[in-house]
């Protein structure tokens, strides 16, 4: 899956993807980008700017500047430019207009390779950038490569005053790292390489656990699906929650998840130790939290006796089938919370509770304070 390979090789194509296999087994993949129309190609692969005849509404888009560089992560370069691509909002003659642009910037004008093999031709080398609002460095193991890393180091450092954000997918970390813009603040990555990234550069502080974090104008996440989460929350501060939301949905994301979520989420955890007859059962548990979850619903689900299904369930995850419930659900709550548009009521219900004050014992006895008292912590 990919979505930006550009250049004066697509200009004359039909928009849409073009595979061809070569005998190294490499997939070259030759896609236009979502938010360029063909016309407004020119014959170098490049937009021409909107003093060469773009319209307006094209040139007000903010511009989303993604890392290209052999060896990259491909998910980092993909998951980013389809959430952007998509983002439309409606002007005051209720005509719908693309709200980003997103651009190719290549370590130099060459195709590049990435680690899934897709090739990817920059639109634009670091030489020749233009100005833009976000800039985007994703992971993969070709960051590492020293001469890599300090071109892309030098011109982050270069670059940085004049970007609004700068967002580090995963391992992208190094290169954001090594420029010292970090020190002192606070980064995610992902949790593999969390231990690294903190020997590494002793100036930050490394958060195994998170999705992504912010801190100042310079976000990190932990790479991944973690990608598309960021790229929501970074759509969210710029068009407000509802245009992320809808966003979400038209992506058939689950859920749109918070930066403070762990990265090795408990219905994981729960599906990885499950036996074959539990595999599905964490998962079906976290979707359907409001329905009936007594132990005889959960044992006739998995067609087992009650006494049976309590024994193996108890073996299998540690705990009792009710306290698996019980967690799941002040879990939830405890998301659900951070939403300010959420009343108790709402909450408790949504999540099988008889009633708010239920509801509210239960959150005490488990997390230590009252929910209230708990969404007022989390602001501060």
């Amino acid at each position: 899956m990919a979505y930006l390979c550009m250049g004066a090789t697509i200009a004359n194509k039909l928009p849409g993807f073009d595979w061809t296999t070569r005998r190294s087994k490499t997939v070259h993949l030759e896609a236009p980008l979502r938010l360029f129309r063909k016309s407004a190609l020119n014959q170098g692969g490049v937009a021409p700017a909107a003093s060469e005849g773009q319209p307006e509404e094209t040139a007000s888009r903010k511009k989303i500047g993604v890392l290209v560089f052999e060896q990259m992560s491909t998910g980092d370069l993909a998951g980013p430019a389809e959430v952007f691509s998509l983002v439309k909002v409606t002007n005051g003659r209720l005509r719908e207009r693309c709200c980003y642009r997103v651009v190719a910037l290549g370590i130099s004008a060459e195709p590049c390779v990435t680690e899934s093999g897709i090739i990817v031709k920059p639109q634009f080398d670091l030489q020749n950038a233009p100005q833009l609002d976000t800039l985007i460095v994703p992971g993969g193991v070709g960051i590492h490569d020293p001469k890599v890393n300090k071109k892309i180091t030098n011109w982050l450092g270069c670059r940085a005053q004049r970007t609004r954000r700068i967002a580090a997918l995963g391992t992208g970390v190094y290169a954001l790292a090594s420029t010292g813009l970090l020190d002192q603040r606070q980064v995610v990555t992902h949790w593999r390489f969390a231990k690294d990234v903190a020997l590494r550069f002793p100036k930050l502080g490394v958060n195994p656990d998170c999705l992504f974090v912010k801190d100042g104008p310079f976000y990190t996440c932990a790479g991944g699906a973690a990608a598309i989460d960021l790229s929501l929350a970074l759509v969210e501060e710029d068009y407000g929650r509802q245009v992320a939301l809808e966003l979400a949905h038209d992506l058939v994301v689950q859920i749109k998840r918070s930066g403070g979520q762990e990265q090795y989420s408990e219905t994981l955890q729960f599906q990885i130790q499950a036996s074959d007859r539990f595999a599905d059962l964490p998962a079906w548990i976290s979707s359907n939290l409001g329905q009936d979850l007594s132990v005889d619903a959960l044992a006739q689900r998995a067609c087992m006796s009650r006494r049976n299904f309590t024994r193996l369930f108890k073996a299998t995850f540690d705990k009792a089938p009710a306290q698996f419930v019980a967690d799941a659900r002040i879990t939830e709550a405890r998301r659900r919370l951070l939403v300010p548009r959420n009343n108790l009521e709402s909450i408790a219900t949504s999540l099988g509770f008889k009633s708010a004050d239920v509801f509210s014992k239960a959150f005490e006895r488990q997390i230590g304070v009252r929910p209230n008292r708990y969404r007022a912590r989390s602001r501060t």
